[in-house]
């Protein structure tokens, strides 16, 4: 059996995958990075307080098989573009450096519909940015998952996303063929098929895009 990394555990899809990944057979371990404690427990599960400033002092702990990087804020949170792209794009990359260092063989990172390095937006920018390096490190498998709207009830209350999970809740159904592409996600379902996938024994680098991730 395997050992996982989940980095981003107390959003809302870490938080999703880490009890996912629990109930999982294929992991007999799973070690959680985090600056804050979580609540769940069980015996599988492991849960570090890091620094994130200060990674590599945690780099011994960091040897396992896959990693799931659910890190992520928005630059509201965050305070400044700066801040921003210090987690979402400097955080993760050194999480996938270390433990690609440490031996991992998978990288399943979650970022975002419409991550493009040459994008024009700045969040979507950053999120093409941090896959493009992490390609470059050169893992046995890297996977990206690319979801749309999350649906989720989030500890901070955002305005804009809630009216938008609204009315996609309630037009959910209009959401088929090519529109699939763009409908809302369960975290849990985008955690499903981060766990899917990364089971699947693929090589080489993949990207899933909205439509792919909700795995029957």
């Amino acid at each position: 059996m395997k050992t996982a990394l989940v980095v981003g555990a107390t959003g809302a899809v870490g938080k999703a995958l880490v009890y996912q990944l629990i109930e999982d057979k294929s992991y007999a371990r799973i070690l959680v990075l985090s600056r804050k404690s979580l609540t769940i427990k069980h015996h599988k599960l492991s849960v570090v307080l890091v620094n994130f400033d200060a990674l590599a002092d945690y780099s011994e702990q960091m040897a396992v098989d896959n990693v799931f990087c659910c890190l992520g804020t928005t630059i509201k949170v965050a305070g400044s573009k700066a801040a921003f792209y210090k987690i979402d794009h400097d955080y993760v990359l050194d999480v996938a450096r270390i433990c690609k260092q440490k031996g991992a063989q998978q990288f399943i990172l979650v970022t975002a519909m419409g991550a493009d390095a040459n994008s024009a937006i700045f969040y979507n920018k950053v999120k093409g940015e941090v896959e493009q390096h992490i390609t470059d490190l050169k893992y046995d498998t890297f996977i990206t998952v690319r979801p749309s709207l999350l649906l989720t009830n989030r500890s901070e209350f955002r305005f804009g996303e809630w009216v938008a999970q609204l009315v996609m809740k309630y037009t959910r159904f209009l959401y088929v063929g090519p529109l699939k592409k763009v409908k809302a996600i369960p975290v849990e379902t985008v955690a499903k098929a981060m766990r899917h996938y990364a089971n699947k024994n693929l090589k080489g680098n993949h990207v899933f895009t909205n439509d792919r991730l909700f795995i029957e």
